[in-house]
């Protein structure tokens, strides 16, 4: 994958040599010389650039830069952490936007190969369609989480945008895309016909303001995720520039800080991604709030409990819920305190699920079934996969 990449800048090398003791930037080890790239022994973490926006509806030329990320990055102190971080470098743009997937792709299936966690920063957000695609020879279906105002959904007979993707993951083989949810949705950027289409397709969709009012119920919907994508357009433009972001309204620095951690701690996410960056140079707290939400990310993997070993009944205490017809089968880790709630294998329907499985929940929905209430996301789970 080496020759997909160029090393990381002379001024980010020189500001890392002026930085105290004990920062990142001490720490890490980077991609410095042309030829010569870190050693994956032993790695958790890889950050990765990505220099590609072409495909963006508002493109005008020129290309991201990460140097003021990667300045904001290593001036930051390490938590308690058990996982080493290396810094690859950048992935130019290719002599075609297609040859930027490839790269990307390559790149990201080298690094999951090996069991290390891409961390992306991304130019426009349709190179999220290269980062799915790096998924495609594990031999498993995957969840993508999208942080974003929009669905991007887009109409898939048209050529890829970075508002214009999903469609294409969506409709392209090898069809790996088992669920799809979208974190801090906008109605007024979105069609009404892509808010229905989200209905239509069992995806789940969550306002900005169902998340804000409670920010805990990211936990389970990141816990059963693979790939994660988070576009800088769902953060509040006080909270980055306002002439890098236009919309008023998105998550805070607290908020999306605790989302990227919520994805940290899931044991299933494998790569997580940062995307519609720009140069930062002139908005140096937009630079350190995607540092601090790297950092994040990076704490909650560090924090990480197995607890999803069901085949010990004694891990967990079952409660079954009798809820009209349905008799509903919840689970508590006994070690986190974590919930699921059972999926019914049900032989005589086209079923995508080859026995019963455990789909993620919150003690609040125990609490409706109690109540007769049958959880939402169960009656997602279960339409979908008899379609």
């Amino acid at each position: 994958m080496i020759e997909f990449l160029t090393p990381v800048s002379k001024s980010v090398l020189a500001h890392r040599e002026v930085l105290p003791a004990g920062v990142l930037g001490k720490q890490i080890e980077v991609y410095a010389e042309q030829g010569t790239l870190p050693s994956l022994s032993q790695v958790k973490f890889a950050i990765l650039g990505v220099k590609e926006n072409r495909n963006d509806i508002n493109f005008l030329g020129g290309e991201p830069t990460f140097d003021a990320f990667r300045k904001a990055f290593y001036a930051l102190y390490p938590g308690n952490w058990n996982h080493k971080i290396i810094d690859i470098g950048d992935i130019e743009m290719g002599e075609t936007v297609k040859d930027t997937y490839f790269a990307m792709r390559t790149v990201i299936e080298a690094l999951l190969r090996k069991k290390v966690i891409p961390l992306i920063l991304g130019g426009s957000q349709d190179l999220v369609y290269a980062q799915y695609r790096a998924y495609d020879d594990g031999g498993t279906m995957v969840n993508l989480v999208n942080v974003d105002c929009n669905f991007d959904l887009g109409d898939a007979e048209k050529p890829i945008s970075n508002i214009s993707y999903v469609g294409k993951i969506i409709v392209d083989k090898p069809y790996n895309l088992f669920n799809y949810s979208v974190l801090g949705y906008q109605s007024y950027f979105n069609p009404p016909g892509e808010i229905a289409l989200m209905e239509k397709l069992y995806f789940d969709a969550y306002r900005l303001g169902e998340v804000t009012a409670d920010i805990t119920l990211v936990e389970p919907i990141m816990r059963n995720t693979n790939i994660v994508a988070l576009d800088v357009a769902a953060i509040k433009s006080a909270e980055l520039s306002y002439k890098n972001n236009a919309s008023p309204n998105g998550f805070d620095g607290r908020e999306i800080c605790a989302i990227a951690r919520y994805a940290g701690i899931s044991n299933k996410v494998s790569s997580f991604g940062v995307y519609e960056l720009t140069d930062y140079k002139n908005a140096e707290s937009a630079a350190m709030l995607i540092a601090q939400i790297f950092w994040y990310f990076i704490e909650g993997v560090n924090f990480r409990v197995a607890d999803e070993d069901f085949s010990k009944n004694e891990l967990f205490t079952t409660y079954k819920v009798p809820v009209d017809d349905e008799v509903l089968v919840f689970k508590k880790s006994n070690k986190t305190g974590r919930w699921w709630i059972e999926l019914p294998f049900i032989s005589n329907v086209n079923n995508k699920l080859k026995s019963r499985t455990l789909l993620p929940c919150t003690y609040g929905e125990y609490l409706g079934a109690t109540n007769q209430e049958i959880p939402e996301r169960w009656l997602k789970a279960r339409r979908k996969n008899e379609v």
